[in-house]
């Protein structure tokens, strides 16, 4: 890394000043495309640091700022529609909020589409009491016709709720302002939680009382874990003891019986089914009670989203309630069975066809202008009498191989990119992840490793164009030029 202005100078003390102050940890959390990358961005500058989550494959970040004299370290939590850990981004979102406790959560959402946010928000709520709710997007909004009341829907939530528009320093002002004040305790909130059923409330409260006995936690997760007892998921539940030491199974025995009965039933019809494996009736004996279990999931996931829809009805207000027919329409084609995937790879085949074939002018440009460079090179090194094996190596060997490298690989990479960040943008890389969410199901896996699979194919042909320049097009003798390209495609996930 070499000098620049932010490493130099008076950059450097601010950035030691930076280090020497303690401050506060706050975790951005939010759907994928909510601007909340932009937002955390805007707030920390360049003061970040870019790694992966401890033992996982996804990217974290975390940055720093000093707002009125208090330092705060934003976290960059992957974005996700929920927390209840059917994928790692969950299950990372979710594990940093409950074990690593920061100061606040803020909770970006997109004004455009708050309902289906709020489902998010609600989980969070169920978590941790210093939750920021910050309404992004609003510019979006405005155009769409779509107005939301936000003191409204603050006395819904009874938290904070801040509009922001990410490009407008003010509005994030006002964030910093609310952040800072509930980190210093001048804010106390209590948001107005989600009520369920009579009978999971009555659980809840019985399971809350037991843990009371038994273990000492924060306040919330009380209630977070009786409820997660209660829909029995059986990873979160595996986390829950891992690290918050609580013996799931004693607590499921003194409160929980019939998860207990449930589960020796379903040992013993798993039994007689396979002793008699053409009687069905064990068979659908088992079914019964595990639809059961997951008929409890569904009621809470379904009062979350009721909850959502009837405050989204009352702190929006729409200049055209049928915003969103030109949308549906779109959707029903570029996601529909029979035409969904055609236009997928016609698409796909578009952005390939323009990246390959329309490389080659910018390719030829740049090889014209460092071919005559290295004319001018080799002029030089004949002007200062430079040793024939020296010029070999320094010219034709170094220079000529990074020059092929560039030439190669930075036209196509300059074209797949951009193309691929415009049709992010138009949102048609999750209507492509939802088309083979199917198909990838089969082997495992998310309809969202489509995309990633796109990116490789487009590296690997690159890389085997790279090849042939190196074998048939450079001077250098065969071992050399394979030495030098393994070792490049060896760092390719640096380029």
């Amino acid at each position: 890394m070499g000098l620049t202005n932010t490493s130099t100078g008076i950059h450097l003390l601010k950035k030691e000043k930076l280090n020497e102050i303690e401050g506060y940890k706050i975790a951005l959390a939010g759907n994928p495309n909510v601007g909340k990358s932009t937002i955390f961005n805007s707030i920390t500058g360049m003061h970040q640091h870019t790694g992966n989550w401890t033992g996982k494959t996804v990217a974290n970040a975390k940055g720093e700022c000093i707002y009125k004299n208090t330092k705060m370290t934003f976290i960059d939590i992957p974005g996700t529609y929920s927390i209840m850990s059917n994928s790692e981004e969950e299950e990372i979102a979710r594990d940093y909020i409950i074990f690593e406790e920061p100061n606040v959560t803020v909770v970006v959402v997109d004004a455009t589409c708050l309902e289906r946010n709020l489902n998010l928000v609600f989980q969070i709520m169920e978590i941790t009491d210093n939750v920021v709710l910050c309404v992004n997007l609003l510019d979006e909004a405005k155009k769409k016709g779509i107005q939301v009341d936000l003191k409204k829907l603050q006395n819904k939530l009874n938290i904070p709720v801040v509009g922001t528009i990410a490009r407008k320093k003010q509005t994030l002002n006002n964030l910093l302002d609310i952040v800072k004040k509930l980190c210093e305790n001048k804010i106390i909130i209590k948001p107005n939680k989600i009520i369920y059923e009579k009978e999971i409330e009555e659980e809840v409260e019985r399971i809350t009382q037991k843990l009371k006995e038994k273990y000492k936690l924060n306040e919330n997760l009380y209630r977070w874990v009786s409820l997660k007892i209660i829909d029995g998921d059986e990873k979160i539940l595996d986390t829950i003891e891992k690290r918050l030491n609580i013996d799931i199974n004693i607590i499921k025995k003194e409160v929980h019986k019939t998860y207990n009965i449930n589960k020796l039933r379903i040992k013993n019809y798993m039994t007689k089914y396979k002793e008699k494996n053409t009687n069905k009736k064990y068979y659908g004996k088992i079914l019964k009670i595990k639809d059961n279990k997951e008929k409890i999931k569904d009621k809470i996931i379904y009062t979350i989203m009721k909850k959502a829809e009837t405050i989204c009805k009352e702190v929006c207000k729409y200049n055209d309630e049928n915003y969103t027919k030109k949308d549906r329409k779109i959707d029903k084609i570029l996601t529909s069975k029979t035409l969904g995937i055609p236009i997928m790879l016609l698409f796909l085949g578009i952005v390939f066809w323009l990246t390959i074939v329309g490389a080659n002018y910018p390719s030829q440009i740049l090889l014209d202008l460092f071919r005559n460079l290295q004319e001018k090179l080799l002029e030089f090194m004949n002007y200062i009498n430079a040793p024939q094996w020296l010029s070999d190596m320094l010219i034709l060997g170094g220079y000529q191989t990074l020059t092929w490298v560039v030439s190669v690989m930075l036209p196509p990479m300059a074209i797949f990119f951009p193309l691929f960040t415009i049709l992010e943008d138009l949102g048609y890389l999750p209507r492509i992840a939802f088309n083979m969410d199917g198909f990838f199901k089969k082997a495992c896996c998310s309809g969202k490793q489509m995309i990633t699979m796109c990116m490789g194919v487009t590296k690997w042909e690159i890389f085997k164009i790279s090849h042939f320049v190196f074998l048939y097009l450079t001077d250098l003798p065969e071992f050399y030029r394979n030495t030098i390209f393994y070792y490049i495609v060896s760092c390719k996930d640096n380029f």
